[in-house]
């Protein structure tokens, strides 16, 4: 497998937020954003990424030979703005194959690679979107891209989420001039002859290069990143039963307060997408989740389960399912049921009598969770969330105080 990433942008819209870095390079929780994407990359099986660079392109050299990828990595160095075609087109040069995955370098998107399986020349993945003017839509039939349109309001859409599956053998990129729109020139006529396939992918997507979603994937991306690693984990796991905790697992924790409402409830990046895949791997996946908020009459019974009914609802409509909640609303550490005692546990092998402690296996994000794992005789795996939710409630702390000042 080979990829491409298009890494060559100017960077112009954050240039006064990032300073004088290749767009690629902007720092994303203390992390260059290429990082993440090389890091997404090797979750697969590619065995080389080409770069394409330009724009201070020594800064991205730098960066990528100071660490070790399971990947060899080429450059495509862009002595002068080639545009997105040319950029493709210098870049694929530097591949071995015919079958090729391109990528821009100011997005991620969590898309499935092996639905873009290079039946058309070109492949998009196709990402639905509401409410949105920052992009052009894309016209499908439910396998071939019809149309591009013009950038305008739309309420519901499908737009290019800007990772392609090129095939080689279909498409001779030698043929067009050295600079060029890939967009314009190739994927608009290509989609007019009917020779551009889509793939609708449901999948995490974040475009860094407005200063306004720049700051959304401060907190995002690393969101996403330790949900993919620790869906990883589970998925390559024995187990046939997935417990999970609900707050820093499903959700996002609300520092100082208790979700009571719908309107509080926000999934973790990725999430819904992980649901779909443990569904199809796991025989149950059950909620064991404290909340205190109830024993400390900051919600009621009623709006807890209100809750945990839109939650199933949503899960299940994104492909996934919860088969049981158990909840523990009581405050008193060491009553049995709640979390780390296995007052949940024994309650669901009462429910569902095929489970086995040495089959099953916890989802947490807390010392409590592992406990709890320890206690019921099951592996335990971290999805670390909990330090992102501090520092972003530390950063948001510090820009008050400051503001106040």
């Amino acid at each position: 497998m080979e990829a491409v990433i298009l890494a060559g942008g100017l960077g112009t819209r954050l240039r006064g937020v990032i300073g004088e870095i290749p767009k690629c390079l902007a720092p994303v929780d203390g992390k260059p954003f290429l990082q993440y994407q090389l890091e997404w990359l090797a979750r697969f099986d590619f065995t080389h990424v080409v770069l394409s660079v330009g724009y201070l392109r020594e800064q991205i050299v730098d960066f990528v030979g100071s660490r070790e990828w399971p990947f060899a990595i080429s450059y495509a160095v862009e002595k002068e703005p080639l545009g997105t075609g040319g950029g493709i087109r210098l870049a694929l040069q530097k591949c071995r194959g015919k079958k090729v995955y391109v990528l821009n370098g100011d997005t991620f998107y969590n898309v499935d690679l092996d639905t873009l399986d290079f039946t058309a020349p070109v492949t998009l993945a196709l990402k639905p979107m509401r409410d949105f003017d920052r992009y052009g839509a894309v016209d499908w039939d439910g396998d071939l891209v019809t149309a591009f349109r013009e950038k305008r309001h739309c309420d519901e859409g499908l737009i290019n989420g800007g990772v392609y599956a090129i095939d080689r053998s279909q498409l001779d990129m030698s043929l067009f001039p050295r600079t060029y729109s890939f967009e314009r020139e190739v994927l608009e006529p290509l989609a007019d002859y009917g020779l551009v396939a889509g793939v609708r992918q449901e999948g995490y997507f974040i475009d860094i290069g407005v200063p306004e979603d720049y700051a959304r994937a401060q907190r995002e991306l690393p969101e996403i990143q330790a949900v993919l690693q620790a869906s990883d984990a589970v998925l390559a796991s024995g187990a046939d039963t997935l417990f999970l905790d609900r707050d820093g697992v499903i959700n996002r924790w609300l520092p100082g307060d208790y979700v009571r409402t719908w309107d509080q409830f926000a999934f973790l990046p990725g999430i819904l997408e992980c649901f779909r895949k443990w569904a199809a791997r796991f025989r149950h996946i059950i909620v064991v989740s404290n909340q205190r908020g109830v024993g400390k009459g900051k919600m009621t019974q009623q709006e807890l389960d209100a809750v945990h009914a839109r939650m199933l609802a949503e899960i299940s409509a994104a492909g996934g399912r919860i088969d049981a909640v158990y909840t523990c609303t009581e405050l008193a550490p060491e009553h049995p049921m709640r979390k780390p005692q296995t007052g949940m546990f024994l309650a669901a092998c009462r429910d569902f009598p095929d489970i086995a402690p040495e089959r099953s296996l916890m989802l947490g994000d807390s010392d409590y969770d592992r406990e709890f794992a320890a206690n019921c005789g099951m592996p335990f795996v971290l999805m670390d969330t909990a330090g992102i939710t501090r520092r972003f409630r530390e950063a948001a702390s510090s820009d008050s105080s400051e503001s106040r000042v």
